[in-house]
């Protein structure tokens, strides 16, 4: 971890890999992202320049049935490819974790069950400098012994208290064992750091509560003594003064304070309780009050990855860095979370404060965080890498790591304008995404959808800049100057291109072609239809089924296709089925063609995201390969898989993909459109 003659700060990662108890059941991210089956992610992780990854040997995965019946063999194979990728792994023990089965955070037995493990891993990995020993302690201890998350589910202050002492403890014996293997080894403490802020009745509430996020670093660092803000209230909740007093003599301070700051780590607290959701309200047993974060109750102050990481060099002078950095929201915001911690750092580096990295959390993204882990719902929030693909398919973040890796910098019309959390209201500036034929359902998504991102976005209608047409094209480009275009253009009314296929040929054969000649040098994105296939049956259809077209549609579109792809190499076709945004949008259903319906949103969420990883060639948008007829659309209900329901239709316009799963299910999109139907913008729906 050395600084000599760095101006930057390193680039570190890592993979989500919580194994939390709830009851008697075990949540394993490594299961869920696949991390734990492909060795091959290492690689990955290696193109984008990291040069130390936050490495997963956890005690309950590696020796379950206690340490005599360990298996090191997936930890050994992994850290042997991370030592010949010259990648410094910091190996992390206990994740959100509360030990094997037969311990947990209010045990004694955690803290030697853990020194004995660490010494063992010790043991196999001398070579091994960087250690985390237990993941942010207090987080832990909060919402397993405080909040009832996770186990052993207890909801008191007293439990809290010690379930945090014994990862203290258990931390300070761990390293101790570790260093009597391997004397110089380092210990990386991360926790995660915001701050409270609040209405001035809750202002003691306030004080407490920034008092509390520095306790299990305070600990370690040998701080907590009478005088400290919180000794006596440790006492009080049952802390043994020996305890504490062991502590203080015999500190094991970190030699990296790593934080972890989310958007959602710093909090508001309000005792004006009808002005928040119910799931924030209540109380400290006193006081009855509502906790949000920040950025929903009072953004002025919201605290900011500059702020966290100098209050910490300050209070502990310490080398600090950011250990988790991850926005689970759409890309542009992910993209500018990131820059804003980078920037952070560099500026903090520049002006003498130690920080040694940030770290690229998340890399292959994360699952129910939005639940905390309690349950499997299937939200998935992509990261560096997104895994609902044959393999992880890198997104822009990717790019963005690997522009820092190698110059230091990274640039993107996106990042011109602030993220959602800073809460301005100025209009979105810079160079603007140009919409064409933007007057559709589909144009008029994406400009909301870029409203929501702060992407600027122009979307001009067919009567101001004919796609067919390259002079009109080449005009909306010169004036406008887009980063990008986006060609929603198209005669997808039942019978419109059979009845004028003069018109249809027009927009959907020469407009993708002419985009391909004006705007070679530009990022492209095209609409096509499911209308490219048929086929008898219930077949779906995926990028690699050969087209059968049977309408004027279905031909026009696909030799449109055909023009744009041939002529410019890095432009994105996208397939769909009929989209639903409304009740009646798909009430001209044939009764038994199977078809893969698509909520609009949906798809201009998704299209926006494509977009900026670079995506190429042709993708077929779809929910979760599922499809229906137009009988049992009628019905919003009996929906069916073609393998395995009992409907059998007479033909088949489905969709599905070999690359990319982007879209939820169809019960899940049909949820959010009765959700959001009645709170559509009027501009949207004409």
């Amino acid at each position: 971890m050395t600084e000599t003659g760095r101006t930057l700060p390193e680039l570190w990662g890592g993979v989500e890999c919580t194994v939390n108890r709830v009851g008697d059941r075990w949540f394993d991210q490594l299961r869920r992202n696949g991390h734990r089956y492909r060795l091959s992610d290492f690689d990955r992780f290696a193109a984008l320049g990291l040069e130390a990854l936050r490495m997963p040997v956890l005690w309950e995965s590696v020796a379950p049935e206690g340490l005599e019946r360990a298996d090191w063999s997936w930890a050994t194979r992994r850290l042997e490819r991370l030592r010949a990728l010259d990648i410094r792994p910091i190996v992390g023990l206990v994740h959100h974790g509360s030990g094997p089965a037969g311990t947990d955070l209010l045990d004694e037995g955690f803290v030697e069950g853990l020194a004995r493990f660490a010494r063992a891993a010790a043991e196999r990995f001398p070579w091994v400098t960087d250690w985390t020993p237990v993941n942010e302690p207090l987080t832990t201890a909060r919402f397993s012994a405080l909040y009832g998350h996770w186990y052993p589910h207890h909801r008191d202050y007293p439990s809290m208290v010690r379930a945090l002492l014994v990862q203290i403890r258990a931390t300070a014996r761990a390293m101790e064992e570790i260093r009597r293997v391997i004397p110089g080894a380092r210990l990386v403490q991360t926790e995660d750091m915001g701050r409270t802020t609040g209405t001035a009745s809750l202002w003691d509430q306030v004080e407490f509560e920034n008092h509390r996020r520095w306790l299990s670093l305070d600990l370690l660092f040998g701080r907590v003594r009478p005088g400290h803000p919180l000794h006596d209230f440790l006492l009080e909740q049952g802390a043994p003064a020996a305890e504490l007093q062991g502590l203080a003599d015999a500190p094991c301070p970190p030699d990296v304070v790593g934080l972890n700051y989310y958007v959602t780590s710093d909090r508001w607290l309000d005792e004006r309780m009808e002005l928040h959701p119910r799931w924030a309200h209540g109380g400290n047993g006193t006081q009855s009050y509502a906790d949000v974060h920040t950025t929903l109750g009072h953004p002025r102050d919201f605290f900011g990855h500059r702020a966290v990481l100098s209050s910490a060099w300050e209070r502990y002078r310490t080398p600090v860095a950011l250990t988790e950095v991850h926005q689970g929201s759409h890309r542009p915001d992910q993209l500018r979370w990131l820059k804003e911690a980078w920037d952070a750092a560099v500026q903090l580096r520049s002006e003498g404060v130690d920080v040694r990295a940030i770290t690229a959390w998340a890399l292959l993204g994360s699952h129910d965080w939005n639940r905390l882990v309690v349950e499997e719902r299937g939200n998935y929030e992509p990261g560096v890498f997104d895994v609902r693909s044959p393999s992880p398919r890198p997104t822009a973040l990717a790019t963005m790591l690997r522009g820092l890796a190698t110059e230091g910098a990274w640039d993107h019309p996106v990042l011109g304008n602030p993220g959602w959390w800073r809460s301005l209201d100025a209009a979105p500036v810079g160079p603007p995404l140009l919409v064409l034929g933007g007057q559709g359902v589909l144009g008029r998504a994406i400009a909301e959808a870029c409203r929501t991102r702060r992407i600027p976005c122009v979307v001009v209608s067919h009567g101001e800049a004919d796609v067919g047409s390259e002079k009109a094209v080449r005009r909306a480009l010169t004036r406008y100057r887009p980063w990008a275009v986006i060609n929603t253009a198209g005669r997808s009314a039942p019978g419109l291109a059979e009845r004028n296929p003069e018109d249809a040929t027009r927009v959907h054969v020469h407009g993708p072609e002419v985009l391909a000649r004006v705007a070679r040098e530009l990022p492209v994105v095209s609409f096509s239809t499911a209308e490219v296939f048929w086929s008898p049956g219930a077949r779906f259809h995926t990028e690699r089924s050969t087209p059968s077209p049977r309408s004027a549609l279905g031909r026009t579109r696909l030799e449109g296709e055909r023009r744009l792809l041939g002529a410019h190499r890095s432009a994105l076709v996208v397939r769909i089925g009929p989209p639903f945004w409304a009740a009646e949008t798909l009430g001209a259903l044939e009764p038994n063609v199977l078809v893969t319906p698509v909520h609009v949103p949906a798809v201009a969420d998704a299209v926006l995201d494509l977009l900026l990883d670079q995506v190429t060639g042709v993708l077929h948008l779809a929910h979760g390969g599922e499809a229906c007829t137009g009988t049992s659309w009628e019905a919003q209900s009996a929906r069916v898989h073609p393998a395995t329901g009992s409907l059998v239709p007479e033909a088949s316009r489905a969709l599905d993909t070999t690359r990319v799963r982007v879209l939820s299910s169809l019960d899940a999109a049909l949820q959010a459109w009765r959700i959001d139907r009645d709170a559509i913008p009027a501009a949207l729906t004409g």
